[in-house]
């Protein structure tokens, strides 16, 4: 997975990251198959994390839904969110609109996970993804448990396909970074391709590194990061009920990031690009997807542009275009006009993968058939300027296909 991860032109690779089989010291990963999707084992459904090291650091983000599962919110009530040492997951059931019930088979999984590791139960996050309103048969993912223990390794593909629902790409990776105090390495599991907003995703993250960090560095690398990749995409623009990232630093490299050093700017680094890739392959693993678009906006107003923005990608109209490799330029000005609605008209211009189709809010005369080529290619820029400067927001989104609308109309049948 490593050797082809930085596929995206939108994505560059940052100095220092190297290919890695292995993963970071100090983790180890178990998966099996608990039967969460049914009586009858249907795959791996739930997987296991564990981080070693009694000093483990870590920093945690969440959905900001108004109906948020219940995982996320023991995860979020009855964890600290800087000294997490596990995760246990699960794929198939969300066990999201499932009331006190669901809240209490949440905390049973994360008790008995604490029990099955030694752990006290703050330390063990939990994490769901799945169908919505159906109880978390929570007995099984609990009786699984002490196996799950039993069984932990270095090899974290088996988790990875554990938490996918579906998930057609491979969203894991392992990677090596060379920083001015030694060699450290990260490591990522992600799941996400259907329920996808801008406002983060269907979406679970899992990222290991071994460096040693404080709180206060996890924090703020793992939000910078978060902010400019899951924040940044949209399949469908649904917002879901259980996104959650996980950043755990179990410091065994013995190299230890100090506060506003060189280490810290290219661990940074390091971990946007990584993050921003892994958003990227949600996108282009939206449900039946074909192509990856990309708006950025630029204009007077930070609250106009990110929502010019994310009206063109969440537009349908523009997403089918895309769908179909059309260059239809009205789609981005009707998407444009709908998210300024009740504004005096907008003067605005489009260009799409660089050429210009549209000034002053009117057609603008382009090559056609060097437009149709390009629009036909497996990722497609959309730029659009709005009246004014000094604000400027960029969305990934995929296209809307058939498959979209027959994977999902027969989700739960």
């Amino acid at each position: 997975m490593s050797e082809s991860f930085f596929t995206s032109r939108w994505v560059s690779r940052p100095p220092g990251l190297l290919d890695c089989a292995a993963i970071p010291a100090g983790f180890r990963f178990a998966a099996l198959a608990a039967g969460v999707k049914g009586p009858t084992p249907a795959g791996l459904d739930v997987g296991l994390i564990v981080a070693e090291p009694a000093g483990t650091v870590s920093a945690v983000r969440f959905c900001d839904s108004g109906v948020l599962a219940a995982p996320v919110v023991v995860t979020r009530e009855r964890c600290d969110p800087h000294g997490l040492r596990a995760v246990v997951a699960n794929s198939g059931n969300a066990n999201a609109a499932t009331g006190e019930a669901g809240l209490e088979q949440a905390v049973a999984v994360q008790e008995a996970a604490a029990a099955a590791l030694g752990l006290d139960p703050r330390e063990v996050a939990v994490a769901s993804t799945g169908v919505i309103g159906v109880p978390l048969p929570g007995g099984r993912i609990a009786a699984a448990l002490p196996a799950l223990a039993g069984a932990l390794g270095v090899d974290p593909l088996g988790f990875a396909h554990a938490i996918r629902t579906t998930d057609v790409l491979d969203k894991h990776v392992a990677l090596e970074l060379e920083l001015p105090s030694g060699s450290v390495r990260i490591a990522a599991q992600c799941k996400g391709a259907g329920m996808i907003s801008p406002r983060f995703a269907t979406m679970l993250c899992f990222v290991q590194t071994d460096v040693a960090l404080d709180a206060q560095t996890a924090e703020l690398l793992l939000g910078a990061s978060v902010k400019r990749s899951f924040d940044r995409i949209s399949v469908d623009g649904q917002l879901s009920t259980n996104d959650t990232v996980i950043l755990m630093a179990s410091g065994a490299s013995g190299v230890r990031i100090e506060r506003e050093s060189e280490d810290e700017l290219r661990l940074g680094e390091a971990l946007d690009a990584l993050l921003r890739q892994l958003a990227l392959r949600i996108v282009a693993d939206g449900e039946g997807a074909r192509r990856i678009g990309c708006v950025r906006v630029r204009g007077a107003g930070e609250e106009t542009v990110a929502r010019v923005a994310r009206g063109v990608a969440n537009s349908p109209l523009v997403k089918a275009a895309l769908f179909g490799g059309d260059p239809n330029w009205g789609r981005v000005a009707q998407a444009i006009g709908a998210a300024t609605a009740g504004r005096a008209p907008l003067r605005f211009d489009i260009a799409i993968e660089g050429v210009s189709v549209a000034r002053d809010g009117a057609a603008a005369e382009h090559d056609a058939a060097a437009l149709a080529a390009a629009v036909a290619r497996d990722e497609v820029l959309y730029e659009i300027e709005l009246e004014g400067t000094g604000a400027e927001a960029e969305l990934f989104f995929s296209d809307l296909s058939y498959d979209y609308v027959k994977i999902n109309a027969e989700y739960t049948t």
